[in-house]
Parts: C-alpha cells; sequence; structure tokens
C-alpha cells in the first residue's frame, strides 16, 4: 500500500515539474521573440517606414535664389582697362542680368579682390555673388533695390565656380515621390546663402 502512495506522490511532482517546464519554455520563448520583433522594429524591418527626407540639409527650405534673379552691376577699380566688360560677359554667361559695366562711380581705388556692394533687399543677391568673387569685402549700402555691384580690384584674377553638392538620395519600398521630382542637389552657393549682418 506504502508503494501506492508513493507512486501517486510521485506522479503528482512528475506533472507538477512538466508544467512547470512548459510554463518556463513559453514565457522564455515569448520573451525572446519580443527582443526579436523590438530589434527589427528598431532596424526598420518591421512597422511602418520611416518617412526620409529628400532635400539636402545644408540647402535652404527658402526658395533658391538663381543666377537669373541677380540683378549685377560691374565696375572696374583697377588700372586695367576693359576689365570690367570682362568680367561682365562672364558673369553673363554664367546667367546672372548684368545691368551696367563702367569704372567705380565711386572713384575709389580698391587694392584686393573687390568689393561687393548691396543694399538690405539685395543681401542674399551679394551672398550669391561672393560664392563667385572669393576674397571679397561685402559692403552694405542704403539702396532700396535688390541690385549688386561687383567692384573689381587690383587682385582680382578670375571668377570662382563654386562646387556642386551631390546629395544621396535613399528610396524606402513604399515611398513614392512626386511625378517629375529628381534627386536633390544644391551648389555650394545656394546651401550657403546668408544675409548681411
Amino acid at each position: 500500500m506504502d508503494y501506492l502512495q508513493e507512486s501517486g506522490v510521485s506522479i503528482y511532482r512528475r506533472r507538477r515539474r512538466r508544467r512547470a517546464v512548459i510554463t518556463l519554455s513559453f514565457v522564455s520563448l515569448m520573451l525572446i521573440a519580443t527582443i526579436a520583433y523590438a530589434a527589427s522594429y528598431v532596424q526598420g524591418w518591421v512597422g511602418t517606414p520611416k518617412t526620409t527626407s529628400v532635400a539636402n540639409a545644408n540647402c535652404s527650405s527658402e526658395p533658391t535664389l538663381t543666377p537669373a534673379g541677380v540683378t549685377v552691376n560691374v565696375y572696374n577699380a583697377s588700372a586695367r582697362t576693359g576689365l570690367a566688360a570682362s568680367v561682365a560677359r562672364a558673369l553673363d554667361d554664367k546667367g546672372f542680368r548684368v545691368a551696367t559695366v563702367d569704372n567705380d562711380p565711386l572713384g575709389k581705388t580698391i587694392l584686393t579682390v573687390g568689393e561687393i556692394r548691396a543694399g538690405p533687399s539685395g543681401a542674399a543677391a551679394a551672398a550669391l555673388i561672393s560664392k563667385r568673387l572669393v576674397g571679397a569685402t561685402v559692403v552694405r549700402d542704403d539702396r532700396p533695390d535688390a541690385s549688386v555691384d561687383l567692384v573689381l580690384g587690383k587682385r582680382y584674377r578670375a571668377l570662382n565656380t563654386p562646387p556642386k553638392v551631390k546629395v544621396k538620395v535613399t528610396v524606402t519600398k513604399g515611398i513614392s515621390s512626386p511625378r517629375g521630382a529628381e534627386p536633390a542637389s544644391c551648389s555650394a552657393e545656394d546651401a550657403q546663402l546668408k544675409t548681411l549682418s
């Protein structure tokens, strides 16, 4: 009789142990599955796709000023004959609107690369021109319009062409771009337009 009681206790312990193993196995599997899902969510493998900005972080969200939107007066403040005319042709070829080509109306002799003169409304245009004439001094005046005076000095050598900034665009599945949209790129001059202080 004693043998049967031990046998019943033994069966009870075995079942209890089996339930504990099954419960712990289930909890362990759920924990592993939860960690795997969380890791894949963080990696972006599951869940809603992240929207990726296509524009360069350096580029301004404001409308970009292009050379066609800049009216520039080219003045010669050096002793070199025809300098203003040759620079005006080069600016015209690059898309700038050239208004006046002449000697410096202020009659100054500029010993540096040059000066860029603009009023408050021409600050962005002056910044765009300053990328073409590195080393020039930007001078703010009181003119009411957005025109810019480019005054060439004694040390002027040539206009610079700002390098293009390439933007790598990655497209995530499920995100479509508008029709006609192209990968974003902006030149260094567009990315660095600053207002005069």
